[in-house]
């Protein structure tokens, strides 16, 4: 089975970012199949254009744009991409960094898929720190990639943790229906509790407010529509549910800090 040493993965890398024991890549996928194969260190890749097919031992996973997974050490894995332009932006992790912090992935076993929007934000955020390249990026993608491995343990160890029923279905109905207008009454009915026991518990198990989580959902389903430039910015806000463009520049500004356009300009530059 062939190895991928630090910093190489299948197709044209149009940039790589060496910090103290991180390495980012660019990459567009050029092969319509990789073999079975393996990298040196885990990684996190997100499909930022496109769509990619990736199997492992386990399962297979359709990879649209917007797609995060990551991979730990050694994790065999294959690639199928379909036609088209597909890009992917790569966060690689060497053991010293990770000694360095004390930090324990025992927990992430395999591959696994980044569903949390505030996760999915933060790797987003560190793409736009990789193109920043300021004085103050190295330090921000540590800090944004500390805080994206621990919140993806601590939903490592709740999927032990026997939560309530609602939780899901709460979940799941925010998930489907974020470009809707949605009361209480209908999350609470789908849930199949009470409203006011839905306001007092939602932020224990989701760690904000309805709002903050509805937010970060419809930012997080913008991203990849950003990267169809025959989309204008009117065009995704109402596909993602926001009430007008101002809305939606307001609330992805306050996300991810810069303007959708400003982002897209990123994608492209």
């Amino acid at each position: 089975m062939i190895h991928l040493p630090k910093g190489q993965f299948y197709g044209q890398t149009t940039e790589t970012v060496y910090l103290d024991g991180i390495t980012l890549t660019d990459t567009a996928y050029t092969h319509d199949k990789v073999d079975w194969h393996y990298h040196e260190n885990p990684y996190f890749t997100f499909i930022l254009q496109g769509n990619l097919i990736e199997g492992n031992k386990k399962e297979v996973n359709h990879c649209p744009a917007g797609t995060i997974l990551f991979h730990n050490w050694q994790e065999p894995h294959y690639n199928i991409k379909p036609k088209g332009y597909t890009r992917g932006f790569h966060i690689e992790l060497e053991q010293k960094w990770v000694d360095t912090f004390s930090f324990d992935l025992q927990s992430f076993q395999g591959n696994i898929l980044i569903s949390n929007p505030k996760h999915k934000l933060l790797l987003y955020k560190i793409f736009v720190e990789s193109k920043l390249q300021d004085n103050a990026s190295d330090l921000s993608i540590q800090g944004l990639l500390l805080e994206t491995l621990s919140g993806i343990q601590r939903n490592q160890e709740d999927v032990l943790k026997i939560n309530p029923s609602w939780v899901k279905k709460v979940k799941e109905f925010l998930h489907d229906q974020f470009n809707e207008s949605i009361s209480l009454a209908q999350l609470a009915q789908a849930a199949g509790i009470h409203p006011g026991h839905l306001s007092r518990d939602f932020s224990r198990y989701f760690h904000c407010s309805f709002g903050e989580y509805l937010r970060k959902i419809k930012v997080e389903k913008s991203l990849p529509l950003i990267s169809n430039q025959q989309q204008t910015l009117t065009d995704i806000a109402f596909t993602c549910g926001f009430a007008d463009q101002s809305h939606f520049i307001r609330c992805f500004k306050e996300v991810m800090g810069i303007s959708p356009l400003a982002y897209r300009k990123m994608l492209f530059f």
